[in-house]
């Protein structure tokens, strides 16, 4: 099996550029929503004095079991995978992504967890613990649990 092409300086600085730009147009058009309510329309997450639900707690432990390899610490993203709090996507395309693996077209390619217990099951709480990152309502590290 042979590898891709590397990408030349210039194409990954233009690469760069395009995701930036992307990421600032996404940001702009999707607004903000400072809602922290487990169960709303677009919240899957409950996190109250820094404490989070037994589903987000969940996400953190199950996230930093295999995820935080290639995406960073607490989501942030790494030389390896982009950061998933800093452009966060809807339920629908993280599953799909999760359980199928997606290919950035270059040197890298994320596989599916389809087939992984550990995994597959969990993808919704994986996604709490992230959108909770990426709302701030969680910081960096093991968060608290809320009391049951």
């Amino acid at each position: 099996m042979s590898a891709a092409p590397a990408l030349r300086g210039s194409e990954m600085r233009a690469l760069q550029h395009f995701i930036l730009f992307a990421v600032i147009a996404y940001g702009s058009a999707a607004g903000s929503e400072s809602s922290q309510e487990f169960g709303s329309a677009h919240k899957f997450y409950r996190v109250a004095d820094g404490k989070a639900d037994a589903r987000t707690y969940n996400g953190y432990r199950r996230y930093h079991a295999g995820c935080n390899h290639c995406h960073g610490p607490d989501g942030v993203g790494s030389a390896f995978a982009s950061s998933l709090v800093a452009r966060p996507i809807n339920i629908d395309t993280f599953r799909r992504v999760v359980l199928t693996g997606q290919s950035s077209g270059g040197n890298s390619v994320m596989k599916g967890f389809a087939g992984d217990p550990n995994f597959a099951p969990y993808i919704d709480d994986i996604y709490a613990y992230l959108q909770a990152r990426a709302d701030g309502a969680l910081g960096r590290g093991r968060p608290e649990r809320l009391k049951p």
